[in-house]
Formats: C-alpha cells, sequence, structure tokens
C-alpha cells in the first residue's frame, strides 16, 4: 500500500477485477488511486473504468499526440465524456459521433470541437471535411463491426484504429490496399485480462498526468444518473436504452 502512496484510512476509487457491484469490494493497492480534491464518492465511482480504457488506448496503444485529431465513437457514453476531456486537455481536436442533436450538442458543451449526428450524417464525410480532406488521426471506437471500413476511410495518413468494443460485430471488411498504402495501423484491446503490472501502470501515469488536472477543475467526472443499488436493473434499462450522457453510478 505505501508502494502506491497510499495509507490506512485513505479515500481511494479503483479498477477492480470485476463484481464492482458491491458495498465492499477488494482491489490491489497498485490498482487504487486517491479520491481527488474536492470529489464526491460519487463522483469518483465513475472514474476508473473510463479513465484507465481511455489512457491505455487513447494515449499509450494508440499514441495521440497534441495537434492531431480524435475521432470518438459515441460521444455522450461515459467512455466518450472521457475521451473528449482527456483529448482536450492534451492538445488534440476532437471529433465525435453520438445519436441525436441534442446529444451532439452536450458533447460540445463538455468540450468537443465538433459533433456529427450518426442518424443524420456521413461521418466519413463529415470528418473529412471538418479535417480538409486530412481525416483524423485516431479513431477511438466501440462498434467495430461494418463502421471499420468506413473508419478506415476517413482515418489521415499513419492514422490509428483502436477497437476497445465489438457492439457493432466481431466481423469486419475492409480495404486492405488502403492499410498499406497509407501505413494505417488497426488495433484493440481488453483491459479486464491483463496483468496487474499492467493495470498498475495506467494508474501510475494517471495519478501524474490526470488527477492534477481534475483537482484543478480541467477534467470533470460527468455524471447522468445516481441509482440506489436496488435498482440495478433501473440503470441497466437506462444504459441499454442509449438516453445518458456520461456515467451512471449505483449508490448503496
Amino acid at each position: 500500500m505505501a508502494a502506491a502512496g497510499l495509507k490506512v484510512g485513505d479515500r481511494v476509487c479503483a479498477l477492480v477485477a470485476g463484481g464492482g457491484y458491491a458495498q465492499l469490494a477488494v482491489a490491489p493497492a497498485s490498482q487504487c488511486l486517491p479520491v481527488p480534491r474536492g470529489l464526491s464518492d460519487i463522483e469518483a465511482a465513475g472514474l476508473p473504468e473510463t479513465f484507465f480504457t481511455v489512457w491505455s488506448n487513447v494515449f499509450d496503444r494508440a499514441g495521440l499526440k497534441a495537434r492531431e485529431t480524435l475521432l470518438v465513437q459515441g460521444g455522450s457514453s461515459g467512455i466518450g465524456v472521457t475521451a473528449i476531456q482527456l483529448g482536450k486537455a492534451f492538445g488534440a481536436r476532437v471529433i465525435v459521433t453520438a445519436g441525436s442533436d441534442d446529444k451532439c450538442k452536450a458533447c460540445v458543451e463538455i468540450g468537443a470541437d465538433a459533433a456529427i449526428n450518426y442518424n443524420q450524417q456521413d461521418f466519413v464525410a463529415e470528418v473529412k471535411r471538418l479535417t480538409d480532406g486530412r481525416g483524423a488521426d485516431v479513431v477511438l471506437d466501440m462498434v467495430a463491426g461494418s463502421y471499420v471500413a468506413r473508419e478506415v476511410q476517413c482515418l489521415a495518413d499513419d492514422g490509428r484504429i483502436v477497437i476497445i468494443a465489438v457492439q457493432g460485430g466481431v466481423k469486419s471488411e475492409f480495404n486492405a490496399g488502403d492499410v498499406l498504402r497509407r501505413r494505417l495501423t488497426i488495433t484493440g484491446s481488453t483491459l479486464r485480462p491483463r496483468p496487474e503490472a499492467f493495470k498498475a501502470a495506467i494508474a501510475s501515469s494517471l495519478r501524474a498526468a490526470v488527477w492534477p488536472l481534475i483537482e484543478a477543475g480541467r477534467i470533470k467526472p460527468i455524471v447522468h444518473r445516481v441509482f440506489d443499488a436496488a435498482r440495478a436493473a433501473d440503470a441497466h434499462a437506462l444504459m441499454e436504452s442509449g438516453a445518458h450522457i456520461g456515467k451512471i453510478v449505483l449508490r448503496w
């Protein structure tokens, strides 16, 4: 615990291995982070899963840099609002997709430079238009399936797609010639099965680079709604409806 910079009695939030729907939970000390100053336990509960995921994939795996363009599929999700804020905090231009005009407006208010309503607009054409034909440098994809081919079309040369979920299916067809000619990278990851040391390294990076931004108010947890634990089924129903913007939190 001391090695993680923590002591008995500290308020912490943690990335757990699973079974997080509980009043009491166990996590390795190396996967715990102090609750940022000024945040409630409810707000802190919404941090670990999304921040670990976005940092590991967008920054460590895809190598997003300042002045690059990040395209986030599903910008109003818990992952999406985190990616918007982290991308902007580290100097990237952030474009998102969302399923309604209201969600697009919310994403822009959170910090996105532009938002595309995928039910009304072709995100490939819009990304090309918004980048003067250059395309996005990094795509954070929670859909996979048929989206991959379209993402290849709207990538800049040397662009990177990182897949973190397969809501649209596990099978994808894309133009491999484009991947060769334009030196594209298609990658992905899952966080849960990775070893403790891997997750500890992410925690260390977050504590050094991101936690000061949260404590300074430059990054804020976006909690859409809080449910009592007895209403977990209602929380899942809201999640499945897609009507939320940000995180849904359970309270004991």
